[in-house]
């Protein structure tokens, strides 16, 4: 199937590692050039370099935070030229309302939750007057399986889930698709070492960290790779009719009736 996104722009947050870097190594794979950004110059500098070079696509790293407001004009300036926007960045920490302090709340939200709001607003208001673009942002199941050891988390991903339902319901007349990929359990380096911890503090044994995955369908986790696929196909023209939804990538976990099921 030709994607036809050849020649392309797109800019990917958070994506020095895990689904971001999955996405921009797929994109480029689809000959779309990137734009690049995150808070880890050097891996995102090395990965740039790497990705031009396997896929003979222009790369362009941008350091970035943004969960600074000032960040997202800079990356507007930088990167007005991206028809593509993945809003990626950011990790809310687990924990319940009790161990999750106003301040680690506050500082994972202004990253993830109003970062992805503050992109959109500017990169939307961009591609509408350029002609049309695709916004897809990354949430998560922990948004409609709600774990109240995971409660900010839960509450981001869920706004995040609403604000992309609100906000493209209307894209198409704008000319501007806006989607969620809402990824399931994820073997991404971060997930992985924690589960390594996981196991060894409970186990003893750090390789036993896929026994945590047993219970999730094919008894495995998803890979980013599987993500960045979806997300690949959803930013092409043959997903034009695709806005103000959100697709889940989690084997079908979300709609067992269990989280422990």
């Amino acid at each position: 199937m030709e994607l036809n996104l050849k020649g392309r722009t797109a800019l990917v947050t958070g994506a020095s590692k895990g689904i971001g870097l999955a996405c921009a190594e797929a994109l480029a794979a689809e000959g779309v050039n990137l734009h690049l950004a995150a808070r880890s110059a050097d891996l995102l500098a090395d990965h740039a370099a790497r990705i031009a070079g396997e896929h003979g696509v222009t790369v362009t790293p941008h350091t970035a935070d943004i969960s600074d407001s000032a960040a997202v004009g800079q990356l507007l300036a930088a990167c007005g030229d991206a028809s593509i926007l993945v809003n990626n960045a950011g990790a809310i920490p687990g924990g319940n309302l009790e161990t999750i302090d106003e301040e680690t709340w506050r500082t994972s939200w202004d990253l993830k939750v109003f970062g992805y709001v503050n992109m959109t607003r500017a990169f939307f208001a961009h591609m509408r007057e350029q002609g049309g673009g695709v916004i897809i942002n990354i949430t998560g199941v922990a948004g409609t399986k709600l774990d109240h050891n995971y409660i900010a988390g839960a509450m981001g991903n869920a706004s995040l889930d609403a604000f992309t339902k609100a906000q493209g319901a209307y894209g198409l007349d704008n000319k501007v698709r806006v989607v969620a990929v809402s990824p399931g359990a994820i073997q991404t380096d971060r997930i992985v070492s924690m589960m390594r911890a996981k196991a060894e503090a409970e186990k003893g044994d750090p390789d036993r960290f896929q026994d945590y995955f047993a219970n999730l369908p094919d008894g495995r986790a998803g890979t980013p790779k599987e993500v960045a696929n979806v997300v690949t196909f959803l930013s092409s023209d043959l997903a034009s009719y695709v806005s103000g939804s959100v697709v889940y990538v989690d084997g079908g976990h979300n709609a067992r009736g269990s989280s422990f099921s």
